[in-house]
């Protein structure tokens, strides 16, 4: 007996702490876009959109293959009919049956089944390339989200700090005017900017609620579900390591799916201005049949019916014929279609070059901003040094009556400030240069920006 509740208590135990472990998840940025991955209703799609477009892509393939098929037809006629057995006319009941097996193959028809395959081909190609940069736009969505929260996290934090700062100055101030060596003045001024710290507390405590609800949106998951992510405390390490614009462009482009999924469209165009082409020439086909009948007029030299076996063997035909169309006019719809074709060809190049073209321009725009958004974070961190140290000689001065409780406010709004936009400066620029990262191939995690020690 006492084993048994030993080993029941030992069961409760790693059921608190298996359920403990579950409730205290915090998601990674890695977690987050592999769920993502694994659950986005676009990404889905976009899956989808590929597997149709491979299956028209196997059928291009099959279409070399001949066609087989297999008739019957049972009829049974009154009156004068012909009977298509013998051949002759009769007056009376008929049953005929007929079978045949039939098949054809196209010997040459202007290359148009093999273009229609690498047209295939390359459409596939081109699908699933665009699948790939629906879900690099996803990961750079979510990881933007990522940082956000962390980002305003950060500014609750600091809020809690500027509150406290104003609730010890109010605490400390109703003590000196209480022995009467500070006017009330300085009370009241303390004790709205107090107010106005829990203004401001409020106020960034909903942009994070609403930080966590974008994120949440992005991944698709309930408002009501218990969310929450591992929040790293990011700090800037070293200077940035940029490659030269030229050398980020070049890589891109030979990774960047949105170049691969244009590439291929491009191509795709090509073969099918190739497969309306291939509507001016002639076909040539190959078909052959084997039939057979049978009918109840059909009898032997002694009048009887003849069995349905012997009519078997004695009906059956088989057929082996060439077959050669030649297009000569079709109401101008083949050109076109050539002419359709070519347009589509050339949008397809246009698209192509457009898309080199923003691609170009966003690295350019990511790496400028990048090296801005590094030197707004330096200059930033000098602010709050110098800040840091003018708020601490003016709390000094305001503890021993030697300032105003207007010019201490002043000071130390400046500080908080200047560390709220240091904490904005460093999110921007991680997150630029994370975009550039994403531009040569690399993964989105945070560990190769900044050294990351837990909260």
């Amino acid at each position: 007996m006492r084993k048994t509740t030993i080993l029941f208590m030992v069961l409760t135990a790693l059921l608190l702490v298996s359920v403990s472990a579950s409730a205290q998840k915090l998601w990674s940025l890695e977690d987050c876009i592999n769920y993502a991955f694994e659950n986005n209703i676009q990404i889905k799609q976009s899956k989808l959109t590929v597997e149709s477009s491979k299956a028209d892509y196997l059928q291009s393939k099959l279409n070399f293959l001949p066609s087989l098929n297999l008739s019957a037809n049972q009829n049974t006629s009154w009156g004068r009919s012909l009977d298509r057995s013998t051949y002759t006319y009769t007056n009376q009941q008929t049953k005929q049956l007929y079978g045949s097996v039939s098949s054809s193959l196209t010997l040459f028809n202007g290359f148009q089944n093999i273009n229609q395959m690498r047209q295939q081909q390359f459409a596939y190609l081109a699908q699933k390339y665009n699948s790939d940069n629906i879900r690099d736009n996803i990961s750079l969505n979510i990881a933007a989200a990522y940082l956000q929260i962390l980002y305003n996290v950060e500014q609750v934090k600091n809020s809690e700090r500027q509150l406290q700062t104003s609730e010890d100055q109010v605490s400390m101030t109703k003590k000196e005017v209480e022995v009467g060596t500070l006017a009330k003045g300085n009370l009241l001024d303390v004790e709205a900017q107090a107010a106005s710290d829990k203004v401001n507390l409020v106020s960034a405590q909903n942009k994070l609620m609403l930080a966590y609800l974008d994120l949440m949106q992005l991944l698709d998951l309930k408002a009501s579900t218990k969310f929450d992510i591992d929040k790293p405390n990011l700090e800037i390490t070293r200077k940035p390591s940029l490659l030269p614009i030229s050398n980020i462009y070049n890589k891109a482009l030979t990774i960047m799916p949105q170049i691969k999924s244009a590439e291929y469209n491009v191509k795709s165009a090509d073969r099918s201005l190739a497969v309306a082409r291939g509507m001016r020439s002639p076909k040539l086909s190959l078909a052959s049949s084997y039939g057979n009948n049978y009918s109840n007029q059909i009898t032997n030299p002694d009048g009887s019916l003849k069995p349905f076996w012997d009519q078997f063997k004695d009906n059956g035909s088989i057929n082996l014929g060439f077959s050669l169309s030649i297009p000569i006019f079709n109401g101008f719809q083949t050109e076109t279609y050539i002419k359709k074709s070519k347009i589509n060809l050339e949008n397809a190049e246009l698209n192509l070059t457009l898309q080199k073209n923003n691609l170009r321009k966003s690295i350019e725009q990511a790496y400028t901003d990048a090296l801005a958004a590094y030197q707004t974070y330096i200059a930033s961190s000098k602010s709050v040094e110098s800040l840091k140290e003018a708020f601490k000689y003016s709390q000094e001065k305001f503890n021993v009556g030697l300032l105003s409780a207007t010019d201490f406010n002043v000071a130390k709004n400046n500080y908080y400030n200047a560390v709220s936009n240091l904490t904005a400066a460093k999110y921007d620029y991680i997150f630029k240069t994370k975009i550039l990262d994403f531009y040569l191939g690399r993964s989105m995690s945070l560990s190769d920006i900044a050294s990351i020690k837990s909260n």
